[in-house]
């Protein structure tokens, strides 16, 4: 039996470890890596540029739970992935990135070889959390256990490795096996400080981040218990979709921040307390959090902001033990109404535009119930970032926030269609965004995935537009001619409508679109362009 070689190894270790799609473009320097992925099993998604390999990964993650792999060649194609592994970075999605690399003999001496870099692993080590290079055939399997281990003990992200092409083609090497990576134990002392604290407070408000998607109905339970209402960031919205303890509003609005004030006890939950979620108008301070409780999986993170109780470990299994010990159902009663008061102030604060914004969203969560809602930065997904309540845990994602990469929404959705095939996903991306990324609509094709890509028409980069003009600043560079939509779809072979910026309109054609079964373009006529954009 013929041995096999480095890449084919590769191939099936990533399939023994629970991977069963990778993203990529086969190029010269990766073709030692395919030799083994059509006998494989693993399905292998063709995007239209490794921005989009990387983006496509991102939303796989974020959808499986399992990380989102790219294969990606030498130079520009790890280049061209830097932008998605950094949007991994800020949001924590789990992806690697396999990488090719020049031969041994040659790296780092800059001798003008193909697809060339100075230093490739150093300018991958700049965004990932772990890089490895393999130098031998015998490196692999423990290259691959120091690039998977984020993804089960502390906070996951964007790992990196690369093979030389010289290495790629060689006979495998036998290795030891690969080894778990326990979770961090609990510390049941903080737990124990963390109920007492919890039991003696009259005015508990819980901060639900990104990290508390997995806690399921436990996180309701506790938000019970505790009378405490549930302030939660944007990667957490769809979780307590329509409670009364929920505020699925931006913690940086001012209502939400009195809210967080006038509590005697705050519990973070898997929450960096990021700007970009907590200080959004870069007011250059946040919400003053008394007697803060965090929950963290990462305990760097838990440095960065003092805390009265800091306990590492997943927020699951930390709410699971916070649900054990603490007594039965909270004798305060006024945490709706808190919660109530806070909901009506937030979403009269982010004003009219965004009110009529987040309508839309609403008809369209209405129209095609528990789908995905994945978006780019585009106003409605500003709005909606701001103030919007989510019908499914970990349903609603965009890259407006860490990060905040332009391009993310329609290769994002293709990879969370491809996670869930059974799902109704929506795309929201603006006409200036959107052509950032518009080919990828191919690989949708390709699958013939069930997205509908929802297109807010506005004729340029309106938000940015409104930020220039608030500060004074003569508006330019924001115009840029968006293409003939219509004729876009009809090059694509998918089905096309266009409607005003009317929820009942709205939902009507995502409802029609949806129940294609296939990928098609909803174009919203976005109001308030200028007249010479008409």
């Amino acid at each position: 039996m013929t041995k096999q070689t480095v890449g084919e190894a590769l191939v099936a270790e990533l399939k023994q470890r629970g991977v069963s799609c990778v993203f990529g473009i086969p190029g010269v320097h990766t073709v030692e890596l395919y030799r083994g992925l059509a006998a494989s099993g693993i399905q292998h998604v063709t995007p239209r540029h490794e921005q989009g390999a990387g983006f496509m990964a991102d939303g796989y993650a974020r959808v499986s739970g399992k990380p989102g792999v790219a294969f990606v060649i030498t130079g520009p194609g790890l280049t061209n992935t830097l932008t998605p592994m950094a949007q991994a970075r800020a949001d924590s999605v789990p992806m690697l990135v396999v990488s090719g690399v020049n031969e041994k003999s040659t790296l780092n001496k800059f001798l003008g070889h193909l697809h060339e870099l100075p230093d490739q692993h150093a300018l991958a080590k700049t965004v990932a959390l772990v890089s490895e290079h393999v130098d031998q055939p015998c490196d692999l399997i423990a290259a691959l256990d120091r690039t998977f281990a984020p993804y089960s003990a502390g906070r996951p992200g964007p790992t990196h490795i690369q093979i030389p092409l010289d290495i790629a083609g060689l006979a495998a090497e036998s290795a030891l096996a690969s080894k778990d990576h326990p979770h961090q134990a609990l510390d049941g002392d903080l737990v124990q400080q963390a109920v007492a604290r919890l039991s003696a407070a009259r005015k508990v408000v819980i901060l639900a981040g990104g990290g508390a998607k997995t806690t399921g109905e436990d996180l309701q339970t506790l938000a019970e218990r505790l009378d405490a209402p549930v302030v939660q960031t944007v990667n957490a919205r769809g979780l307590m979709h329509g409670h009364p303890l929920t505020i699925p509003a931006s913690p940086s609005l001012k209502s939400v921040r009195a809210l967080i004030e006038d509590a005697d006890c705050v519990l973070a939950l898997g929450t960096e307390l990021g700007p970009t979620d907590y200080d959004m108008y870069a007011t250059g301070d946040m919400a003053s959090m008394s007697g803060l409780i965090r929950v963290d999986i990462c305990p760097d993170q838990l440095t960065r902001h003092e805390a009265a109780i800091a306990i590492e470990g997943r927020t699951d299994q930390v709410v699971s033990w916070l649900l054990a010990a603490l007594p039965g159902k909270s004798n305060q009663r006024d945490g709706m109404d808190r919660a109530e008061r806070t909901r009506a102030a937030a979403f009269e604060e982010i004003g009219s535009d965004y009110r009529a914004q987040v309508g839309i969203l609403a008809a369209m969560r209405a129209a095609v119930p528990n789908a995905l809602m994945i978006g780019d930065s585009t106003q409605p997904i500003y709005a909606g970032n701001l103030y919007y309540d989510h019908d499914r845990p970990g349903g609603w994602f965009n890259a407006a926030t860490g990060y905040g990469a332009l391009g993310y929404g329609i290769p994002a959705a293709i990879g969370a269609a491809i996670a869930d095939p059974e799902a109704s996903v929506i795309c929201i991306a603006g006409d200036g965004g959107a052509q950032f990324s518009l080919p990828e609509i191919m690989a949708a094709v390709d699958q013939n995935l069930r997205i509908t890509f929802v297109l807010w028409n506005n004729h340029g980069y309106g938000e940015i537009a409104t930020s220039m003009e608030g500060v004074g600043v003569e508006v330019i560079g924001c115009d840029p001619t968006p293409p003939d939509f219509a004729a876009t779809a009809a090059s694509f072979g998918i089905p096309y409508k266009r409607v005003p910026q009317d929820p009942t309109a709205v939902a009507a054609a995502l409802a029609d679109a949806d129940a294609q079964n296939g990928p098609s373009i909803l174009e919203i006529n976005a109001a308030g362009r200028r007249p010479d954009q008409e």
